[in-house]
C-alpha cells in the first residue's frame, strides 16, 4: 500500500488510465497517412480499424502497443508498486477504460480488446493460471477461424472469461473483474453491432462482419 487505501486506489487507477489513454492508433495513422483515424472507417481508435483503413504494418505497431498498455499497467501495480491484488485488478481495468475513453482525444477511443488481452497475459500467470490464458485464446481462435470476425470472436471469449477465471482460480475478484471489463467492452461494441444489424439483411451478415 502506497499511503492509504484511497491514495493507493487513485494512484493505480491513474497509472492504468494514462497508460491506456496512449493514442497509438491515432499517432501511427497520422505518421503513416497524415489522416485522423477517428474519421476513417468506423472511427475506432484501435488496431482493427488501423488495419482496415491504413495498413498492416501500422496496425501491427498499434496492436503491440495496445497489448503493452494493459500488460504494463498490471506489471507496474504488481511488481513495482507491490500493491494488493484488488489494486492490481483496478490498474488493469483502468487501462481498458483509458483505451476506450482517451483523455488526449476528448474521450474517444478504441474498444479495449488489445489492452484487455495484454492485462490478462500478465494477470493469469501472476495469479497462477497460465493455462487459462491458452484456453481463452483457443476459445477466441476457433470462431475467428470460422467467421474471420474479430469482434464476434472476442465477444465469445469475453463471455467465457468469467467461467475460465472461476474454474482456474476460484477468485471472486477475478470473476467480478472479468464481468466488469466485458461490460465495458460491450458498451463500446453495442452501437457498432446495432448499426451493422440494422444495415444487414440478417444474422448471417452480422456474423460475417459485414
Amino acid at each position: 500500500m502506497i499511503v492509504n487505501e484511497f491514495v493507493t486506489g487513485v494512484v493505480v487507477f491513474l497509472i492504468g488510465y494514462l497508460l491506456g489513454s496512449m493514442p497509438s492508433a491515432y499517432i501511427f495513422t497520422r505518421m503513416s497517412s497524415g489522416k485522423d483515424i477517428r474519421k476513417l472507417g468506423g472511427g475506432n481508435v484501435g488496431g482493427l480499424n488501423t488495419f482496415r483503413e491504413v495498413g498492416a504494418l501500422p496496425a501491427i505497431a498499434v496492436g503491440i502497443i495496445d497489448f503493452g498498455k494493459g500488460a504494463a499497467a498490471v506489471a507496474i501495480a504488481h511488481w513495482l508498486l507491490k500493491v494488493d491484488p484488488v489494486y492490481v485488478f483496478l490498474a488493469a481495468g483502468a487501462a481498458v477504460v483509458g483505451h476506450n475513453w482517451m483523455v488526449w482525444l476528448r474521450f474517444s477511443g478504441g474498444k479495449g480488446m488489445g489492452a484487455t488481452v495484454g492485462a490478462l497475459a500478465v494477470l493469469m500467470p501472476v495469479y497462477g493460471y497460465l493455462t487459462g490464458l491458452w484456453v481463452l485464446l483457443g476459445i477466441i481462435a476457433v470462431p475467428f477461424a470460422i467467421t474471420r470476425n474479430v469482434a464476434l470472436s472476442m465477444g465469445i471469449g469475453l463471455v467465457a472469461l468469467p467461467f475460465i477465471a472461476w474454474l482456474g482460480t476460484h477468485s471472486g475478484m477475478f470473476v467480478i473483474w472479468s464481468v466488469i471489463v466485458g461490460l465495458i467492452i460491450a458498451a463500446k461494441f453495442a452501437p457498432t453491432a446495432l448499426g451493422v444489424i440494422s444495415r444487414s439483411t440478417g444474422v448471417k451478415d452480422f456474423i460475417r462482419g459485414r
